[in-house]
């Protein structure tokens, strides 16, 4: 029963993460509808977010290994910096839009997890997420992937910071961020997901030593290998469907979804 929960747990981890619709919202309701502390592993969730790291990873292996080379040649290479020039301000765009919400995360860790850990709060949290998709229903920009300005990576970055609240959705949220400022929908698709890397892997070494010091990695092994195989298949198969909704427009939609959502929580929690 307990492998099956954690396997539960990593496909609603790895549907949820690409889409709109707030990924550790869903967990914290599903721990909150069977009303147990069976489910209040926090370490998993780290782990089962380190399985949609690997399939968008895996989506985006070109790109990252394309921006990873620019950025070191552009460095240490000073005769190919012409060629690198380009690919190297994306990636410092990339960092400009992480350090707030990095910031941010380490400062408000407590206080999120303490404080805001509130059925209530969720359903107001997935209602912001509905609002936001619904004011970008019409937006299409004419931005490419090297378009973007540092005043843009800026703004995403520090606006960034309201998914830290459980419920808001980091992926909605950047994808209507991107699209605010002008982006093409292909180019907002990348750059959130570009942007989820940093974020992920810093949520994960901030992770690490929580998951060292409760020393029951033993026990959980074989659930969490479950758990992370399962996020990472579902992530990966999450994001070639969301690919598809956002290049016909369709974002909108996810925001009938997060009311329908919002609406249960204040019924079935009242």
């Amino acid at each position: 029963m307990n492998y099956l929960i954690y396997i539960i747990l990593g496909i609603i981890q790895g549907f949820t993460e690409p889409i709109p619709v707030s990924s550790s919202g869903h967990i914290f309701l599903f721990k909150n509808i069977f009303n147990t502390q069976m489910f209040n592993d926090l370490n998993f969730e780290i782990i089962a977010n380190f399985g949609s790291f690997l399939a968008i990873l895996f989506i985006f292996r070109k790109d990252v290994y394309d921006l990873l080379q620019a950025f070191f040649g552009y460095i240490f290479t000073s005769k190919k910096r012409d060629l690198y020039e380009k690919k190297f301000k994306y990636c410092t765009y990339i960092i400009a839009s992480t350090i707030p919400i990095g910031i941010a995360g380490i400062l408000l860790k407590d206080i999120i997890e303490s404080k805001l850990q509130n059925i209530n709060i969720l359903g107001f949290a997935f209602l912001i997420t509905a609002l936001m998709l619904i004011l970008i229903k019409n937006k299409n920009g004419n931005k490419d992937d090297y378009d973007i300005t540092f005043k843009n990576a800026l703004f995403i970055g520090l606006f960034q910071i309201i998914a830290l609240f459980p419920g808001i959705s980091r992926s909605g949220t950047t994808l209507v961020l991107c699209l605010l400022v002008g982006m093409k929908k292909t180019t907002a698709l990348k750059y959130t997901f570009i942007l989820y890397f940093p974020i992920s892997l810093g949520t994960m070494i901030l992770g690490v030593n929580d998951i060292i010091e409760a020393g029951n990695l033993n026990n959980v092994a074989i659930p969490y290998l479950l758990g992370l195989i399962s996020a990472c298949i579902v992530t990966y198969f999450s994001y070639r469907w969301l690919s598809e909704i956002v290049k016909k427009g369709k974002l909108w939609k996810f925001s009938i979804y997060c009311i329908c959502l919002a609406i249960f929580i204040f019924i079935y929690f009242r």
